[in-house]
């Protein structure tokens, strides 16, 4: 027979708590998913007060606490870096020891998340106007309508996906990634509300007060008939220069469209940016070859953006609204 499988940690402590309650092997077995052999032998060792095999391990407890703090301290040294200062500060460890130790500890090298700076002031007004829309409820977002600029490259960068191939199609062109020195590029201007999304808007130029209101003319002021017709609605868009220009804020003042407060920085606060992302990660798979077979796709993808995509985007601004808070006005996972 087999040699019986030592309990996990977690085994061990549901074994240990079900045996103090008086259960049998065999409930204690089920209950923890192991043999009852493997129950027995871990209640025998600790009756008998017998220590775990093994070797004895190099590090401390506090050893491990340096480790992780140094860790903490500057989390995006490579191994090799935080191995050096540990040994440094009077541990003697390996660079493997070293690498499963910080494993044990919980961490992981990932690939971070890309959010923009936010000083301590900006923080302070994200979280000023969080709490000021935490009582907002998904009917009240319904009237808002959320626009973003985005830029689209020939060249995805390393948005680009992974590719199948055999040994010696490496060189063959079906498994090549075009480069570009300089890609093509396009500006595009989108609108969306929990109704579904706008016509897009190529922009052509740089985009100043009176680009951005020729924009606002010809594009939204259609779109906002057509989704909200005679109803009330408040306009969203970003602190960019042309959206906060006194000619802008005139527009607006004109027409009679109220416009949402923002706060600086906060992409992540704004449901448009996962539309991008959305129709970004649908064009990982195409290949344009100028900007305009790539104004094409990106008009198709748009194109497959349901309205139940939308509401469901609209309805998750409370959930936005509160993890701001709960982080105080930092970036948030959106």
């Amino acid at each position: 027979m087999g040699k019986t499988a030592d309990l996990t940690v977690v085994q061990k402590t549901t074994t240990d708590t079900l045996h103090k309650e008086g259960k049998t092997q065999k409930v204690i077995a089920k209950e923890a998913g192991c043999s009852q052999s493997s129950v027995s032998k871990h209640i025998n060792r600790e009756a008998k007060g017998r220590k775990r095999c093994g070797r004895k391990k190099c590090t401390s407890n506090r050893d491990n606490r340096t480790l992780e703090r140094i860790v903490k301290q500057n989390p995006f040294k490579n191994v090799g870096e935080i191995h050096k200062e540990w040994t440094a500060a009077g541990v003697s460890a390996s660079r493997t020891t070293t690498h499963r130790h910080m494993q044990d500890m919980g961490f992981s090298c990932r690939i971070p998340c890309v959010k923009p700076l936010l000083n301590n002031r900006q923080r302070q007004k994200c979280l000023a106007w969080a709490k000021d829309k935490k009582d907002w409820t998904a009917a009240e977002w319904t009237k808002v309508m959320f626009s973003d600029e985005s830029k689209f490259c020939i060249s995805f960068g390393n948005q680009a996906p992974r590719v199948w191939r055999k040994r010696g199609e490496a060189q063959n062109p079906r498994c090549l990634r075009s480069s570009v020195k300089f890609p093509q590029s396009v500006m595009v201007w989108g609108a969306m509300s929990s109704a579904g999304v706008d016509p897009l808007c190529f922009l052509r130029s740089k985009v100043n007060a009176a680009v951005y209101q020729d924009v606002l003319e010809h594009f939204m002021l259609p779109a906002a008939d057509q989704l909200y017709g005679d109803a009330d609605f408040i306009f969203q868009q970003d602190l960019a220069p042309a959206h906060s220009a006194k000619a802008t804020s005139t527009w607006f003042k004109d027409h009679g469209i109220p416009v949402l407060n923002w706060p600086a920085n906060s992409p992540d606060l704004n449901p448009t940016e996962n539309l991008w992302g959305i129709v970004k990660r649908k064009m990982r798979y195409a290949r344009p070859n100028n900007a305009e077979e790539l104004q094409a796709t990106i008009r198709a993808t748009w194109a497959l953006i349901t309205p139940e995509q939308c509401h469901r985007l609209i309805d998750s601004m409370p959930r936005h609204t509160a993890a701001v808070i709960q982080e105080k006005g930092a970036p948030t996972k959106y």
